[in-house]
C-alpha cells in the first residue's frame, strides 16, 4: 500500500509531519507491505537562488503581520519540531528555489535513497541553516544522502527529472492540494497537514481495511 506524500524541503510543518508520519508507521502492524513516495511541491515556484534578509521580516510581509507576530510563529514552530526530535533553527533558515532539490529526491527516488535525500535536504535547511537554493549546498547534502557526486553534478548540470518534478506539481494541481505536507493513502485518502500520528495511524488502518475487502 502506497502513501504519495506532497513536501518542500522549505517547508517547516513538512518536516514535522515527516515525523509524524515515522511515528505512526511504526505503530501500524502491516507497516512492512507500506511503500512511502516523496513527491515534489514547491511554495514559490518563482524563489531566487536565494532570499537575503531576515526569515522574520520575510515572512511579516508576506502575511501582513508584524515582524514580532511572525518571531512568536517561528517560536511556536520550533517548539513543535522539538517534540518530534528536531532542532529548528528558522532565524537562521536561507530560502530560495528548491526546483533543484526536488530533481536531486527524484535521483535518490531511483536509488532506494528518496527519503535520505528529503531528510538530509529538510535538515540541512530548516536545522543548520544551509542556503537551499544554491546548487553545490544541494549537491554536498545529496552526497552526504548517499548519492554519488559524479551523478548529483550531472543531473545539476543538465534537465534531468525536470519532467517529473512538473508532474508532481500537475497533479497537486489537478487534485486540489494548496498546501503541504499532504498525504496520500492507497490512492484513496487524504490527508492535509502535519497530523498528529494516531490521526495518520487511524487513517492507515482504514485505507488497509477498504483495501482488503476490494480484494477478497
Amino acid at each position: 500500500m502506497r502513501i504519495d506524500v506532497w513536501s518542500d524541503v522549505v517547508c517547516p510543518w513538512c518536516y514535522i509531519g515527516k515525523r509524524r508520519l515515522e511515528t505512526a508507521v511504526a505503530g501500524f502492524a502491516y507497516r512492512a507491505e507500506l511503500e512511502i513516495r516523496w513527491r515534489a511541491f514547491e511554495l514559490d515556484p518563482h524563489a531566487p537562488p536565494e532570499r537575503p534578509g531576515d526569515p522574520a521580516r520575510r515572512v511579516a510581509a508576506k502575511y501582513g503581520i508584524s515582524v514580532e507576530q511572525a518571531r512568536r510563529g517561528h517560536q511556536r514552530l520550533t517548539d513543535l519540531a522539538a517534540a518530534e526530535g528536531l532542532a529548528y533553527r528558522l532565524e537562521d533558515t536561507r530560502g530560495g528555489n528548491t526546483f533543484d532539490a526536488h530533481r536531486l529526491i527524484k535521483l535518490g527516488g531511483e536509488r532506494g535513497l528518496a527519503d535520505a535525500v528529503e531528510e538530509r535536504l529538510m535538515a540541512g535547511y530548516l536545522c543548520q541553516g544551509r542556503p537551499i537554493g544554491d546548487p553545490s549546498t544541494v549537491a554536498a547534502l545529496a552526497v552526504e544522502a548517499g548519492l554519488g557526486a559524479t551523478e548529483v553534478e550531472e543531473v545539476l548540470a543538465g534537465g534531468r527529472f525536470s519532467a517529473e518534478v512538473r508532474a508532481d506539481e500537475e497533479e497537486a494541481a489537478e487534485r486540489g492540494i494548496t498546501g503541504v505536507p499532504f498525504f496520500l493513502v492507497d490512492g484513496r485518502f487524504g490527508i492535509p497537514g502535519a497530523q498528529e500520528p494516531d490521526t495518520i495511524l487511524a487513517l492507515l488502518g482504514r485505507a488497509w481495511e477498504r483495501r482488503q475487502e476490494r480484494s477478497a
